[in-house]
């Protein structure tokens, strides 16, 4: 990369001062996010197949700071194209302003370059647009294709009812948010040999959600570069951006290669992250049903997946299940009760975990301590037992994806408790679980080993109960062994490893 391109530098500070006068909260629920000019221009320096006449697709264009890196970059190079043309799809008319003198910028750098140039920005919905040029599509031979794309799609889930929805699986897109039905149609617009660069939430390379999604992208496209951001909000540091970001580049039809291209970085010191080399089978192994794609942020990925291989006990064979809080606090709000009293149950949230354990009642906090147990919330309560909790959603300063604590009823004199749907729980049979198993278990999901390889392969920053039941496991007996080492609190972490290493011989 050459450094900074001067288009998209000279947009910075109107990015900055859109995002100083629009309400985040505006943006968020667009889900739209504008690129800072480093991620831009990173993203375009990507791109290597030197192409005589250039057709970029900028599906989200935004104020157009990614397709003028783009420019920039291919009219830098020695080899520089004969001509370039911008498709732009933009649906907020208040940026109409800053896509004309943007396109008007890229005009002047390749008339200065000797190079052609257009530029068209279409001011409505690509995903209705796209449809219609794809391969089933009423206009689709009508529709050029593209040989670059380079794209920061929106940020958003589809409502299932919608006619974005309904339109996606007419065209046979079956997904749940708008930036992977973008990065869909898009390289579906593109010519075989076209390129892509992508910068999404990285929660497309695992769970159920994306699964199609993913085959497809494995199927359409032969990836060269994976970018990880370590930070959740660095990328976007002035969005407040809770996904974690991921930059893929690939190109349309070609085959997988032996070895990709992974680099890694806090935010957008591109210059100082250090690109690895690793197996195609480790990032997308070929047995995976899933298609989950592992991106290791370590160089121990294959030290961590050998280890983790020595657990094959699946859920199942435990006789255990694992299933999501049943009380949605907002739905049963006339019942919950900041303090136990007379007709109330405990009720369990993330902030009730202390030590490995949980702690209750909470004094102070802002959640309610107990449910009231009446007809209306009956279904919604758990019997009184041993149960392993565990953390749906991360916070910020947790050193662990997942956070696994024991429910242990001695500490409650109740005959029910409530579990709120923040927390997942493992159960037998809707029943608690043997005390000592419940100990090895969450000693198990609070080890580094496990955290380091849940890290691979999930892309987001929650732990669905999906997630949990995929996994695998140490046998019943190396459980109970481990809980042996639990009594009244968990271990440090030094411990927590050691001990699955002297139980299991699966050391850090």
């Amino acid at each position: 990369m050459r450094g900074l391109a001067s288009i998209p530098q000279s947009l910075e500070s109107s990015r900055l001062f859109l995002n100083g006068h629009t309400r985040r909260r505006d943006r968020s629920e667009m889900g739209q996010f504008l690129t800072p000019a480093p991620i831009a221009c990173f993203m375009a320096s990507l791109f290597q197949e030197p192409c005589q006449h250039v057709r970029i697709l900028d599906p989200g264009a935004g104020m157009g700071a990614l397709f003028a890196a783009l420019v920039q970059e291919l009219t830098e190079r020695s080899q520089r194209p004969e001509s370039i043309e911008v498709v732009g799809y933009e649906t907020d008319a208040s940026l109409k302003p800053y896509l004309e003198k943007t396109i008007g910028l890229c005009e002047n750098t390749c008339s200065g370059r000797n190079v052609r140039f257009s530029g068209t920005i279409f001011y409505e919905d690509f995903i209705s647009a796209a449809i219609l040029g794809t391969e089933n599509g009423l206009f689709h031979a009508q529709c050029p294709l593209f040989t670059h794309a380079i794209l920061n799609p929106p940020y958003k889930k589809i409502n299932g009812n919608s006619e974005t929805r309904k339109a996606l699986s007419a065209a046979g897109l079956e997904t749940s948010n708008l930036y992977s039905a973008f990065v869909w149609l898009t390289v579906k617009l593109l010519k075989v040999g076209g390129e892509i660069a992508a910068i999404t939430p990285r929660s497309f390379c695992n769970g159920p959600y994306f699964r199609r999604f993913r085959k497809a992208l494995i199927d359409l496209v032969g990836f060269r570069r994976f970018h990880v951001f370590q930070s959740r909000k660095e990328a976007f540091r002035d969005d407040s951006v809770l996904q974690e970001n991921v930059i893929f580049h690939g190109v349309r039809g070609s085959a997988q290669p032996s070895s990709l291209a992974v680099s890694v970085s806090k935010g957008d010191d591109f210059a100082q992250s250090k690109v690895r080399q690793i197996p195609f089978g480790e990032v997308i192994p070929c047995d995976n049903a899933d298609s989950f794609i592992h991106l290791a942020e370590e160089d121990n990925t294959r030290d961590t997946i050998e280890k983790m291989s020595l657990f094959r006990t699946s859920l199942d064979e435990l006789g255990l299940e694992v299933s999501t809080g049943r009380v949605v606090d907002f739905r049963a709000r006339a019942s919950l009760c900041r303090n136990p009293e007379g007709g109330t149950v405990p009720l369990l949230y993330p902030c009730h975990f202390s030590e490995g354990f949980t702690r209750w009642p909470l004094t102070g906090g802002r959640k309610p301590n107990a449910i009231a147990v009446a007809d209306e919330t009956r279904d919604l309560l758990v019997a009184s037992g041993f149960y392993v909790l565990t953390k749906r959603f991360s916070a910020k300063e947790e050193h662990r994806r997942v956070v696994a604590a024991v429910c242990d009823p001695r500490r409650f004199q109740s005959q029910w408790l409530g579990f709120e749907n923040h927390l997942n729980y493992f159960h037998s049979r809707g029943e608690g679980l043997p005390p000592n198993l419940a100990k090895g278990l969450a000693l198990f999901l609070n080890s580094t080993l496990l955290d380091r390889h849940f890290r691979l392969f999930s892309g987001h920053t929650q732990v669905n109960a999906t997630d949990l039941r995929k996994m695998r496991y140490p046998t019943h007996g190396q459980l109970l062994r481990m809980g042996n080492h639990v009594k009244d609190k968990m271990p440090d972490q030094e411990a927590i490893d050691r001990i699955l290493e002297e139980e299991c011989g699966a050391n850090d």
